[in-house]
C-alpha cells in the first residue's frame, strides 16, 4: 500500500532522496507581517530528522518568521515528467556564530567542495553571525506525475 500524502515516511521515498540529494534550493514559503504570502528560494541541508536553512541576520523574512512561523517549501526538478516534495513545518529561528555548519554542507552540495568551501571562508570573513532556522517536517507530499498525482488529476 503506498504511503499517502501528509505521511512523513515519504522522506524516504526515492524520489524524495533524489530530490533531498540535488542542487536545487528550496522555495520557501511564509507570511509577511501584513498577511500576504511571500516565496524565496534559499539553500537547505537535511539532517535526516529536519531542515536546516541559514539567513543573515538582517533578512527581512526573519521579522516575519518571528511573528508567523508557520511555512511551507518545496523542493522540485525542473525536467519532465516532474518531481516535487511539498513540505509544511514550524520554523524556528537560532542565532549562531560564524557560519551555520549546515549551510557550510549545503555550499558543498551546491558548488562542489573546493568552491563550497571558499564560499563559506568568503562568507565567514562578511559576516559575525548567522540566523539557523530549522523546520521539523509536520505534513509532507510528493509528486512525480507517474505514479503519485496532484490530487486533483488522482479522482
Amino acid at each position: 500500500m503506498p504511503v499517502k500524502q501528509g505521511d512523513l515516511g515519504l522522506l524516504q521515498h526515492p524520489v524524495s532522496i533524489e530530490l533531498l540529494q540535488s542542487k536545487i534550493p528550496a522555495r520557501l514559503a511564509y507570511v509577511w507581517m501584513d498577511g500576504t504570502p511571500r516565496v524565496v528560494p534559499i539553500w537547505f541541508h537535511w539532517n535526516g530528522r529536519e531542515f536546516v536553512m541559514a539567513s543573515s541576520p538582517k533578512a527581512p523574512k526573519l521579522r516575519a518568521l518571528a511573528m508567523n512561523s508557520k511555512v511551507a517549501f518545496t523542493i522540485d526538478d525542473n525536467s519532465f515528467p516532474h518531481k516535487v516534495l511539498l513540505v509544511r513545518g514550524t520554523a524556528h529561528l537560532n542565532t549562531v556564530e560564524g557560519v551555520v555548519p549546515e549551510y557550510a554542507s549545503a555550499a558543498e552540495r551546491y558548488f562542489g567542495r573546493e568552491q563550497g568551501q571558499a564560499w563559506v571562508k568568503q562568507l565567514g570573513g562578511q559576516t559575525q553571525s548567522m540566523v539557523r532556522i530549522t523546520i521539523t517536517p509536520e505534513w509532507v507530499g510528493l509528486l512525480d506525475f507517474q505514479t503519485r498525482f496532484p490530487s486533483a488529476l488522482s479522482a
